[in-house]
């Protein structure tokens, strides 16, 4: 590990104090290379490289290599993501070999007997792995011969499941093809799976940027197999088919925890099950990665940082909001404030803050869990969402009293977030008090910058669709094409839309004096806010999104 210290400096991929102080914080039985990549000292491929110069192995970059999938295709996908390896090119009896760890012997040796060929390894980046994994190492065939014997056996005999997790057999087709479906998914980076029974055909659909796809379509004689096995995991009730049910799994993939959140749905042709995947290490984000505007940015920062107020985040299931609450919440957060949030259900679990579940059937629900939080000394008050008048009002008082409140709301824009509080039942001069500003938001799938081509079509085109004259001089505007990083799509990843209104004096006495949200749209627009759907446009200016995705989102 000192050699590799010692490369890592002569390389200039890491100053010597960072080195030390990883050294010092590892000890010398730790691996010191990914330690230095969390740490952010160094990349994935400037450790790559290190390691390849203290190695003397070749150091391969995998992002501009030619992959051929017939040569991917001789070491299995199982082995390949488990020694962190991928075959790169078979030259008579020699099969050369990317891999983080060159000199894991056992590896080598395995991929030499399953060959039949000499293997020679060279050294590539995690990151550069990973990617490659997700466009190469599909589990679409393995799945589809599972679901093939899952039906041969069904068929053959009644196919028995017992209700513990440490009876089920590792081996059996239904486990492995359960198994297999949750790491492709996650894999995929899919929002969440859909499990869909039909009346002669299993289907399973991935939300990939907020899109459903098929991935596979098995025979319905598999479909008890498959829901018999998530209940299991998830501590469903596996007998009760007829109310819906929630549950929760947690899996372990590449290293690190992956919460799953199961939901059960009875059919006509049965069980629909819904697994919405919890990355909690994808959730770690900055005000800086929500890609607000600068105006946006600005007064959304302003009513975060207030010591009392209410701030609202608007939009529909699926569009964010909770992403946006958290990064708000973290930044917010620190050791000198009490900051304690009231959920349905705990998503996202975060250090430092204290998380509430409410249980409706135990008798904890928003309004009552809101008024024991109040009595326990918060600065910041996290409300998973607001649903009744009741939750509304203590809501208002808690944001009046004092505390700093975060919640969302079900609306179509920013005012008429106003508007919907008072027709719960809430009196309009406590909301036009207590509320700070309103965020509206959407999420738009992100241009795939690997594939993404210029914009050839008229410029009047842009004019004819309503893009501001301003922005339409100087735009780069891209159109989606798709290629293997993006399966084909056009598209990788999403980027949020945002309105923001400030809750002004004006807005306040019109509010007061019962003003409709078209009459408070008129006013926040004279104040300055800038609507979702030009907020959109600004983005399909910068190059991130698409025409078609913010005419898709926004109205």
């Amino acid at each position: 590990m000192r050699g590799l210290a010692h490369t890592l400096v002569l390389t200039g991929a890491a100053r010597a104090e960072d080195v030390s102080a990883a050294l010092a914080a590892v000890g010398e039985g730790n691996e010191l290379g990914p330690h230095l990549v969390r740490k952010g000292a160094v990349t994935d491929a400037q450790l790559a490289e290190a390691v390849a110069l203290t190695t003397g192995h070749r150091y391969v970059d995998l992002t501009t290599y030619p992959l051929d999938p017939d040569v991917i295709a001789l070491v299995p996908g199982n082995l390949c993501r488990r020694y962190r390896m991928l075959p790169l090119r078979v030259f008579r009896d020699e099969l050369t070999v990317a891999m983080t760890d060159p000199n894991d012997i056992i590896a080598l040796d395995d991929v030499a007997t399953l060959t039949d060929r000499r293997v020679t390894p060279v050294v590539a980046a995690a990151d550069a792995l990973a990617q490659a994994f997700e466009r190469y190492l599909r589990s679409d065939g393995e799945l589809t011969d599972l679901s093939e014997q899952i039906d041969e056996s069904s068929t053959g005999s009644e196919v028995t499941f017992t209700e513990h997790l440490e009876d089920q057999d590792a081996d059996a087709p239904v486990v492995r093809f359960v198994n297999l479906l949750i790491t492709q998914a996650i894999n995929d980076r899919a929002s969440d799976i859909h499990i869909e029974p039909g009346e002669h055909h299993l289907t399973v659909r991935f939300r990939i940027d907020g899109v459903l796809h098929e991935m596979q379509s098995a025979a319905r004689t598999i479909q008890d197999g498959v829901i018999s096995r998530l209940k299991i995991m998830s501590s469903i009730d596996i007998a009760e088919r007829r109310i819906p049910q929630d549950g929760r799994i947690s899996v372990l993939h590449e290293g690190r925890s992956v919460d799953l959140r199961v939901a059960t749905l009875p059919t006509v042709w049965g069980e629909k099950i819904v697994m919405r995947i919890l990355d909690n290490t994808g959730q770690v984000m900055t005000m800086e990665d929500l890609r607000f505007s600068t105006v946006n940015r600005d007064r959304f920062h302003r009513a975060i940082t207030r010591p009392h107020g209410m701030v609202l985040v608007t939009g529909p299931t699926g569009s964010g909001k909770s992403t946006t609450l958290y990064t708000a919440l973290r930044t917010v957060a620190n050791p000198q404030i009490n900051v304690i949030t009231v959920e349905d259900p705990v998503e996202y679990r975060i250090h430092g803050i204290n998380q509430v579940q409410v249980n409706p059937r135990a008798g904890l629900t928003f309004a009552t869990a809101l008024r024991s939080i109040l009595r326990s000394d918060p600065d910041v008050v996290l409300v998973g969402e607001i649903r009744d008048r009741e939750t509304a009002a203590i809501s208002i008082e808690a944001a009046l009293t004092g505390h700093l409140v975060l919640s969302t709301l079900h609306t179509n824009d920013a005012p008429s977030a106003l508007t919907r509080l008072t027709e719960i039942g809430t009196e309009p001069f406590l909301v036009a008090t207590a509320l700070s500003a309103v965020v509206a938001q959407r999420l738009a799938r992100r241009l795939c910058t690997k594939c993404r081509q210029p914009f050839d079509g008229d410029r009047e085109v842009l004019r004819h669709i309503g893009m501001p004259e301003g922005l339409i001089e100087d735009a780069e505007v891209f159109r989606a094409v798709g290629c293997a990083s993006c399966s084909s799509t056009g598209y990788r990843g999403r980027v949020a839309l945002h309105e923001v209104m400030t809750v002004t004096d004006e807005i306040e006495q019109r509010l007061v004096a019962r003003a409709t949200g078209a009459e408070l749209l008129d006013l926040a627009l004279e104040q300055g806010m800038v609507p979702l759907r030009e907020d959109g446009w600004a983005k399909v200016a910068d190059g991130i999104t698409t025409v078609e995705e913010v005419l898709r989102v926004s109205v």
